[in-house]
């Protein structure tokens, strides 16, 4: 039986997804399974429909999840709901990628799917591709791991990417264009964040001559607006922490050079950030030179050079003070990232970040407010969820009146509980 892909969710994880979904385009058409999108982020009953639909076409539904660690129990809820609504007998089978499944494989199996995909999903895709083309069991795809009766997942990851250039960040015969991925993997080792420890901590860069193929390609399906999927915009082009500006001006020259004059390049946005250390007035000037954004945003993180050691984020405080000062001088509006509820903060740090981030806002800079998340996969994965001290609290709502802070602190502090809440709960079954 011929099988077709079922895209569950293309919203939150959409990058991930569409990435994997584009390394079916060096697939011939007829090679490749038929992929089904029922729509953004569809409800369990469109996706339940979808998969029926493609089951009485006489195709096998596989779907494809992709999730974060906050706010996975409401995917997996969305799983359950959709196995209820899907009739017996349809033989569909649900296999979970993504962060999550990446950080937590034993939690995502847990959840009822079928198979697990952790790690970098491309080359596990065409293996995904090629068994059901062939009607291998799907057991012996490497990358794709089925949990056993009693739920525990063998060991394994996905294959990893060595070069970039070798997939594309599009899934061209989808029509599903997003940001270019120009670099995976992250050599800073934050306590706080999934990325080194998911995708490696070192630096894999896409070729400017990949990249220059990329904006062809959007420009090819009317899109005028080049972003950058990367961990450190400004580490484009370097193996190691210093900064290689010769290959950030080769990057954004060629590019500056594919766009027509309604095109818009943008640099050191989302869905990337600056490190403060790399913020100078030559770096600002190339962003200045080649890109349209009047904004950039700076990871800050603390107010407190110990909760920024602990963090192992490799810079201190006046790195920020300094950063804020040349982006300001530069026309820039930084916008600058801080994390609250730090672990081991005490009531000298909470001070001194709340000194930082009133000081950055009257010269000019926004706060970009977040809430401590104990990620899965991560050294910090442990520790208790992030509280926002009442004064925090009381100055980010005076700041975001006067529109110098956003962000999504307060729904943060309940995911942070939620996945300590999860954690304790996996603690107390074994998983």
């Amino acid at each position: 039986m011929r099988a077709a892909f079922v895209v569950a969710d293309g919203t939150k994880a959409r990058y991930g997804i569409t990435a994997c979904l584009g390394a079916l385009d060096a697939l011939p058409a007829g090679r490749a399974p038929e992929v089904v999108w029922p729509g953004a982020g569809p409800d369990a009953a469109t996706l339940a429909a979808a998969i029926t639909a493609v089951a009485r076409r006489g195709l096998a539904p596989v779907v494809l999840w992709s999730a974060f660690s906050p706010g996975f129990d409401a995917v997996a809820g969305r799983l359950r709901a959709v196995r209820a609504l899907t009739p017996g007998g349809v033989p569909a089978r649900h296999v979970v990628g993504g962060p999550h499944a990446t950080a937590d494989p034993a939690d995502a199996a847990g959840a009822g799917f079928d198979f697990v995909a952790p790690g970098e999903g491309e080359w596990t895709m065409r293996a995904l591709a090629a068994a059901l083309e062939s009607g291998s069991p799907l057991e012996e795809v490497e990358g794709l791991l089925r949990p056993d009766a009693a739920g525990a997942v063998p060991r394994g990851r996905g294959r990893p990417v060595e070069d970039l250039d070798e997939f594309g960040s599009f899934a061209l015969r989808e029509r599903r264009i997003g940001p270019i991925e120009i670099t995976r993997g992250c050599r800073y080792a934050c306590a706080f964040c999934q990325t080194p420890y998911a995708a490696r901590a070192r630096f894999r860069h896409r070729s400017v001559g990949s990249v220059v193929a990329h904006v062809r390609a959007m420009l090819g399906f009317g899109k005028r607006q080049v972003r950058f999927l990367t961990p450190s915009a400004l580490s484009y082009g370097a193996s190691g922490t210093d900064p290689d500006l010769d290959a950030v001006e080769r990057l954004l020259r060629a590019v500056r050079a594919e766009l027509p004059a309604d095109g818009r390049l943008y640099f050191g946005t989302f869905p990337s950030e600056l490190r403060p250390e790399h913020v100078t007035p030559d770096a600002l000037a190339l962003v200045r030179r080649y890109a349209d954004n009047d904004n950039v945003i700076v990871g800050g993180q603390s107010g407190s050079d110990a909760v920024l050691a602990a963090a192992h984020r490799g810079h201190d405080v006046a790195a920020v003070r300094v950063a804020v000062g040349h982006c300001l001088a530069a026309g820039l509006v930084p916008n600058v990232d801080f994390i609250f509820g730090m672990p081991g903060e005490t009531d000298a740090d909470v001070a001194a970040t709340l000194e930082l981030i009133r000081e950055l806002a009257d010269a000019g800079a926004r706060v970009h407010t977040h809430a401590f998340l104990p990620l899965p996969g991560t050294p910090w994965r442990d520790r208790p969820p992030g509280v926002v001290a009442p004064e925090v609290r009381a100055e980010l709502v005076r700041l975001t009146s006067r529109g110098r802070a956003y962000g999504n602190w307060e729904r943060q502090e309940g995911v942070a509980r939620s996945l300590a809440e999860a954690r304790a709960g996996r603690a107390g079954t074994g998983r």
